[in-house]
């Protein structure tokens, strides 16, 4: 199933699914001051594997 999706997708620069830990990490970076000047934003993390959300 995982191949077939991004076998068939051009959009990702990965090639691959991001793994959970990928996810963690974004959640912490959120969670932190380090990113307080980021506001407003739609921050996707699926590796561009995905072009729409339906």
């Amino acid at each position: 199933m995982k191949a077939a999706i991004t076998g068939a997708n051009r959009t990702t620069l990965l090639q691959r699914f991001i793994e959970p830990s990928e996810i963690a990490q974004l959640a912490l970076y959120l969670a932190s001051p380090l990113s307080a000047a980021t506001n407003g934003a739609a921050v996707r993390a699926d590796g561009g594997v995905l072009t729409a959300i339906v």
